[in-house]
């Protein structure tokens, strides 16, 4: 082969993986099994998602979802710190419907009487951003808690 060919099928073999790594990219990872509240997430559901919380939540869960320090003491005021919403921490463990109302209304919308640092982002994120954020720490969540968190949320009530 001469040399120039190896370069034009060098460049031809990296074309054709740039073209199926866009096209991959395009879908949601694991697409068909990904949902929220029952409905298909999207890859654009998903890049949204990553942008809000990076917006909005990471200054304290995490800009790699990993929480405050010692999030199950209660800091001096009382409160809680920010969990984790990786698979380290409990997120994983509620329902879609559950993680949607905390969000939106806050956690003394579930808890009532609950006082909690983070605020009720009604107002200040639409539903539609709510749930791509919530879509996104799915995401990230290996297999095993995302098959459990869905499970909870079938129970809930909230598709699969």
């Amino acid at each position: 082969m001469t040399r120039r060919g190896f370069f034009t099928a060098a460049a031809l073999v990296a074309t054709t993986g740039a073209v199926g790594w866009i096209a991959s990219a395009q879908q949601a990872p694991d697409a068909e099994r990904l949902t929220f509240l029952g409905e298909p997430v999207t890859a654009a559901q998903l890049a949204l998602g990553q942008e809000v919380y990076a917006a909005n939540c990471a200054s304290c869960h995490g800009a790699d979802l990993e929480g405050q320090p010692d999030w199950r003491r209660r800091n001096e005021n009382g409160r809680m710190p920010a969990p984790p919403h990786d698979a380290s921490g409990h997120t994983w463990h509620h329902a879609d419907r559950q993680l949607f109302t905390i969000t939106r209304l806050g956690v003394s919308a579930i808890v009532p009487g609950y006082e909690s640092d983070m605020p009720a982002f009604e107002g200040i994120l639409s539903d539609d951003e709510i749930v791509a954020v919530l879509a996104y720490i799915k995401s990230t969540w290996p297999e095993r808690e995302r098959g459990f968190q869905a499970e909870v949320t079938v129970n809930d009530g909230g598709g699969s």
